[in-house]
């Protein structure tokens, strides 16, 4: 009797796995195989399965291979600059004359009406193309600089387009309830009412929106507010998420966990019974240092009690033109590790793992497992606490994404 021998599209060998499913999940002297896209194997290359048939194999070197990293909290497509802003902030400019002047985030707003959907896209690329230098292979997208039914939708269109275009998987969040725009001064919420009964319902009918988000905040809205818009995400079956205790404790983590949502984001004012709530309910946290960094901020995220009420810690870059214009998620690991003292393990996890939890999808991506998307970057490092350790480096050596090796 025959058997039929293992038929795969590619076969990488000589190569270290960091599967991310087991702490590291390191395995030595590794090979990993793909077919359709998939992880088809993986393993010891001593223990290859006897007459296997590859297209094609690649010599890894020796290289580290991690997942494809994941960058699960971006605000990345708007237009404009706001360095004049940082500048007049170290000049001793407020930020709310800055604001009076027409500054803040109504100058990305004005910016980003003013842009056609080409030229949005033109001013996203060299942000899209820094991170995905970087191994990236998921990415969410937020609007949320609009603040209209026209400009929001084109926004959402542009991140469409990133996911069909480039070599990188793209989830969408709709945003819409992120600052009150200027032509509802005084009126939120009536412009609430216009997210939940207008905005979002004509942006899922376009198939643009993937899950929603709102900025709960004293300067942002209400719990009551954020309320109504969590209730409109659920009757169209869309999972939420949030802008949480960036700035003070508004209820917000544990609200998001009442609709188990899959994140609450930034979470410097977290409160135990917030911590509790997302315990039970499984949200993850997502902490976004280049934020805390670029803000001055001194109040830390209780990272100590989110560990022991175990709840999974997500890290991204809030790539955003105001509070974190960065786009490398390596500086965002060592930034975690340094000033929020997480661990290279945990900051890894942070953008593999858990980002892909954070974004519902951890069946598909985030760790090295047969009959997940062979989506992995190669690195040359020495062991993985290396790529939270360097500043500034990028020991990229080649990424893979659905399969295929991209230059």
């Amino acid at each position: 009797m025959t058997t039929t021998a293992l038929s795969w599209d590619s076969l990488w060998t000589n190569v270290h796995l960091a599967c991310m499913t087991d702490g590291y999940g390191e395995i030595g002297d590794a090979a990993i195989a793909v077919k359709d896209g998939k992880i088809a194997w993986l393993g010891r290359q001593s223990e290859l399965p006897a007459g296997y048939v590859a297209a094609k194999t690649h010599d890894g070197k020796g290289c580290w291979l991690t997942p494809g990293l994941i960058d699960c909290h971006t605000h990345l497509v708007y237009a404009g600059n706001r360095s004049n802003e940082f500048e007049a902030r170290l000049n001793g400019v407020a930020y709310e004359e800055i604001a009076r002047q027409g500054g803040g985030i109504n100058a990305t707003v004005r910016a980003t009406r003013a842009a056609s959907e080409d030229e949005l896209l033109a001013a996203t690329l060299p942000r899209l193309h820094a991170m995905l230098a970087e191994g990236v292979t998921t990415l969410e997208i937020k609007s949320g600089y609009g603040l209209d039914m026209e400009t929001e939708a084109r926004i959402l269109r542009v991140a469409r387009r990133i996911g069909r275009e480039f070599p990188v998987r793209v989830k969408t969040t709709f945003l819409g309830a992120h600052a009150l725009p200027p032509e509802y001064a005084g009126r939120a919420d009536d412009y609430i009412k216009l997210v939940c009964e207008q905005m979002l319902p004509a942006l899922v009918a376009e198939g643009l929106v993937d899950a929603v988000d709102v900025f709960c905040e004293k300067i942002g809205f209400t719990p009551a507010q954020t309320e109504l818009v969590f209730q409109a995400a659920q009757a169209h079956g869309l999972p939420v998420k949030l802008h949480a205790e960036q700035l003070s404790d508004q209820g917000g983590a544990a609200l998001t966990a009442k609709y188990q949502g899959l994140s609450a984001d930034h979470l410097e004012y977290l409160s135990d019974e917030g911590i509790a709530a997302m315990a039970a309910s499984g949200t993850v946290a997502v902490l976004l240092p280049g934020a805390f960094y670029f803000l001055r901020e001194t109040k830390y995220p209780p990272l100590a009690a989110m560990r022991a009420a175990g709840v999974p810690i997500a890290l991204a870059t809030d790539c955003n033109p105001g509070t974190s214009p960065m786009t490398s998620l390596l500086l965002t690991m060592n930034m975690a590790c340094t000033l929020f003292r997480m661990t290279p393990l945990e900051a890894l996890q942070g953008i593999t793992c858990h980002a892909a939890q954070a974004l519902g999808l951890s069946e598909e991506t985030g760790s090295l497992a047969i009959g997940k998307a062979a989506d992995f970057a190669l690195w040359d490092i020495a062991r993985p606490a290396d790529l939270a350790y360097h500043i500034a480096g990028n020991p990229s050596q080649a990424k893979v994404f659905a399969g295929k090796l991209l230059a």
